[in-house]
């Protein structure tokens, strides 16, 4: 076993119940990643990318939704197979995920200070469940622990880059824009020091200006707290610009894993391709674009063998009744396609 090995997922499926029938949203997911790596998941909306993510910490809900097979070994141990008890001490202490939109993530009618100090005392050992009632503000022997919690607070605040955290600790969120509040959830994300923050698409509602500040906020973290992340974005710009592995996902599937610079110098899957070819440049006129024929395939009803072949320009008979495995074709960079096999 590689001992810089952090997460591993191996043939994860999952499904979802609907009043159409059994949707098979993740039909065999293998990924990996090591103690300090920025892996970037892509692909189009609807492809998997973040309930691959949510089936990492079990936040999956269930029903409507149900792993059905495959193993998430994280540090060691299927996530799959911990008891209730034993998840959530692992979320509360090695494992944080910063959602999309931080207008929706933060309760309106608490301070930032009251959300905070809470998230904080749920990571703190030994700490009785009792500290987070209403009431545990006013009792003698819990202030000590929840003045503790502040001061841990406003620290993480002003890590992230508040400004006056002492101060703007005890705003509400509305009071603070929509990146200054995204670097809020980054802060509670970290109260417990995790080993893997995943952040799905933590950018997508900034403008481009924020954007940048918070990509800039997470290289730095991953630098000096030695963090590994999950970055899931359909914006290939941010993954060139922040990430050090891609993993590129089709409709419940990985087809292509490599290093940021083999993804984009050599890409190897048709749809990885088309992904690229549908990036506009400098050089790009108006309806030079190339997108890639057709749609996503129906979950309910996917296709046989690779569900890509719908789509796929270098399609070959074997590809609709086969899966294709995934090899190896470099040293570090897998594919999941026929043409490699």
């Amino acid at each position: 076993m590689d001992n810089n090995l952090l997460l591993e997922i191996k043939d994860l499926r999952l499904n979802f119940t609907t009043f159409d029938g059994v949707s098979k949203v993740l039909a065999g997911v293998n990924l990996k990643m090591y103690q300090g790596d920025v892996l970037g998941l892509v692909g189009e909306t609807g492809c998997g990318k973040t309930m691959t993510a949510l089936s990492i910490p079990r936040l999956i809900p269930c029903p409507p939704g149900q792993i059905v097979g495959g193993q998430v070994i994280f540090e060691g141990q299927d996530v799959l197979q911990m008891s209730d008890k034993e998840i959530q001490e692992l979320r509360a202490k090695k494992l944080a995920v910063v959602f999309q939109d931080p207008t929706t993530n933060l309760n309106p009618v608490f301070t930032i200070q009251e959300q905070m100090v809470d998230t904080v005392l749920c990571r703190i050992r030994d700490v009785s469940a009792r500290l987070l009632s209403p009431l545990a503000r006013f009792i003698p022997s819990d202030r000590g622990a929840r003045q503790t919690a502040n001061e841990r607070a406003v620290g993480l605040l002003e890590r992230v880059g508040i400004p006056d955290p002492g101060d703007r600790i005890g705003n509400y969120p509305h009071e603070f824009s929509g990146g200054m509040r995204q670097r809020v959830l980054i802060a509670m994300s970290l109260s417990g020091s995790p080993h893997l923050l995943i952040a799905d698409e933590p950018t997508t509602a900034l403008d481009v200006s924020i954007q940048a500040q918070i990509l800039h906020l997470i290289k730095q973290l991953v630098q000096e707290l030695n963090l590994s992340v999950l970055l899931i974005t359909h914006n290939l710009g941010v993954v060139a610009k922040t990430c050090q592995r891609v993993a590129v996902m089709y409709a419940g599937t990985v087809v292509e894993c490599g290093s940021t610079i083999q993804i984009f110098k050599e890409p190897k899957h048709p749809y990885t391709e088309g992904l690229l070819q549908a990036i506009p440049r400098r050089s790009t006129a108006r309806g030079q674009i190339k997108g890639i024929p057709g749609s996503i395939p129906d979950f309910i009803n996917p296709p046989p063998g690779c569900r890509f072949h719908p789509r796929c320009s270098q399609v070959m008979p074997r590809c609709s009744q086969e899966e294709p495995p995934m090899v190896e074709t470099v040293a570090g960079h897998e594919v999941s396609c026929f043409l490699y096999c």
